[in-house]
């Protein structure tokens, strides 16, 4: 099986999550930062596509919402997973996890992951690092990052690798 994984990461927390997920995942993954690679690929040639990304200014990163807009029909065919990386948990985490993700892709995806969050002030510019003190109080780094829970949304698409 190959597996696609697509995702955003602003200061390192999702590529965190991205590079477990490539760790555990069986079969063989081809990870993309829409930011920062310059990777061509056709979601045609995978059989999973794994997106995510990360919250910032309430919302996930515009290249993320670029993506499924232009792929969703594509992505509709595919085993899918969704994960998210955000600082908020419970109510407040999925509320974000629903507005980053159409419906009808977390009603299809066969995995959605929401794994916590981190504030790294240190990789933040000056205005980011004020508007997260302003916001949440944060000074210095901070995490919430669930390992777990990442586990639990590999475990969930290994899952269903089996049954091939």
């Amino acid at each position: 099986m190959k597996t696609l994984i697509v995702y955003c990461s602003s200061h390192g927390t999702t590529e965190k999550a991205v590079q477990l997920i490539s760790e555990w995942i069986e079969g063989e993954v081809l990870a993309v930062d829409l930011k920062r690679d310059k990777v061509l690929f056709n979601v045609e040639d995978y059989d999973i596509v794994l997106v995510g990304g990360s919250i910032h200014a309430g919302s996930i990163q515009g290249r993320v919402k670029h993506f499924i807009g232009k792929h969703q029909v594509q992505l509709l065919s595919k085993r899918l997973g969704l994960f998210l990386c955000c600082w908020h948990d419970g109510e407040t985490a999925l509320e974000q996890f629903n507005d980053a993700f159409p419906e009808e892709l977390r009603q299809h995806s066969m995995a959605n992951g929401i794994f916590g969050g981190e504030f790294l002030v240190s990789k933040m510019n000056f205005l980011e690092r004020q508007i997260v003190k302003k916001v949440s109080g944060v000074t210095t780094d901070a995490s919430n990052f669930d390992t777990t829970a990442v586990m639990s949304f590999v475990m969930k698409i290994n899952a269903t690798l089996a049954l091939v």
